[in-house]
């Protein structure tokens, strides 16, 4: 049994390939990325390594050869190409080359959701279906690395603001990836997993950031732009600052409000409970 990974030098895929290395061997492990050479230097020694490049679709038949059980590591919008034209050319070579199982690594309640986000997501868990290829679609909800700029503020003992009303449900990344690994490898997999952690608040992330910490600093609501305003102080740029802004909005819409144990039932454990998640991060970074 052929196992693959895309995406393999993002901090998910490398992640997801240790984990998979645990169960499945290095002989059965196929780390696919888009510079190799970058690959040979962050990934363990002995597995296979090959080129794929999301936006160049003979490049990922050739990268699927052979491969059966596909980790689908979904890219990062606002590339050369178009994410959902990458996204195609992936689902293309899957098809061409009769992987039997993919497990896409997508946005929560993604065929229902009205966040812009999901479209892309939307559109790939569709042609994955039309393809008849066995599946599982891991939708993820947030990463807590993704409140770095909340996280460190308080760590500084300085307010931590933010803007957006609504939960979501964070976990460490590296829980999330971990999971999807774990999927790739179940004889019977869901076809769907909502991957979250508890529904929780700024207001609730701020009380853990005082709790992992033991600072007493503000923890602040303002306006979005209000929020996108201090960023600009910062240095950042308009553009740069309202796409941090922006990054909120799928937890003020309430794309992100979730109730789902699916992530704790796949790692077999409780999640790392908040306070010791947060100095996980701060203590990296």
């Amino acid at each position: 049994m052929n196992y693959a990974i895309t995406a393999a030098t993002g901090n998910f895929g490398q992640t997801a390939v240790q984990e998979l290395l645990k169960s499945a061997g290095n002989n059965n492990v196929i780390a696919i990325a888009r510079n190799v050479e970058k690959a040979k230097k962050l990934l363990p020694q002995g597995i296979e390594i090959r080129q794929g490049d999301y936006a160049d679709e003979t490049s990922m038949e050739k990268a699927l050869q052979g491969v059966d059980r596909l980790l689908f590591i979904s890219s990062q919008p606002g590339g050369k190409v178009t994410r959902a034209t990458q996204h195609q050319n992936v689902v293309k070579a899957l098809a061409a080359n009769k992987v039997s199982f993919v497990a896409y690594t997508s946005f929560p309640n993604a065929q229902a959701s009205t966040s812009a986000l999901a479209d892309d997501h939307k559109l790939t868990e569709n042609a994955i279906k039309e393809t008849g290829i066995a599946h599982a679609f891991l939708r993820n909800n947030w990463y807590l690395e993704n409140e770095i700029g909340f996280l460190k503020s308080g760590a500084a003992n300085q307010s931590a603001t933010y803007w957006a009303n609504g939960n979501a449900g964070w976990a460490l990344e590296r829980e999330f990836a971990t999971a999807a690994a774990k999927v790739l490898t179940l004889s019977d997999p869901n076809e769907v997993y909502e991957f979250a952690g508890s529904a929780r608040s700024y207001a609730d992330l701020g009380a853990a950031l005082k709790q992992a910490t033991g600072n007493d600093f503000e923890v602040k609501q303002v306006t979005a732009k209000e929020y996108q305003a201090g960023l600009e102080e910062t240095g950042l740029d308009s553009n740069m600052a309202a796409l941090f802004t922006s990054f909120q909005e799928p937890i003020n819409d309430g794309s992100l409000n979730e109730n789902s144990n699916d992530l704790e039932t796949v790692l077999g454990h409780k999640l790392t409970n908040l306070p010791d998640a947060i100095n996980e991060i701060l203590n990296r970074n």
